[in-house]
């Protein structure tokens, strides 16, 4: 496991449910253990999006807010 990120995934704008299915799609290109950085909104994309990698078994590394978005790290469960 690194800490470096592997890939990252710029999802200002984008609007929910978009933004999971994009960042899981991401995931799913990476082995387990692997890091993605997404960027989002805050709002609904801010509370939906980490809950529901949660749900699915990834884990939230860090969370930074950085103006009106956020940068995410999740690293990909199993």
């Amino acid at each position: 496991m690194s800490d470096a990120v592997k890939k990252r995934l710029d999802l200002h704008g984008v609007v929910c449910p978009l933004n999971f299915v994009k960042t899981k799609l991401a995931l799913e290109e990476l082995n387990v253990g692997e890091r993605l950085e997404v960027i989002l909104d805050e709002g609904d994309a801010m509370l939906n999006v980490p809950r529901s990698l949660k749900e699915e078994g990834h884990k939230i590394i860090k969370v930074t807010p950085n103006g009106e978005v956020y940068q995410l790290i999740v690293e990909k469960g199993v």
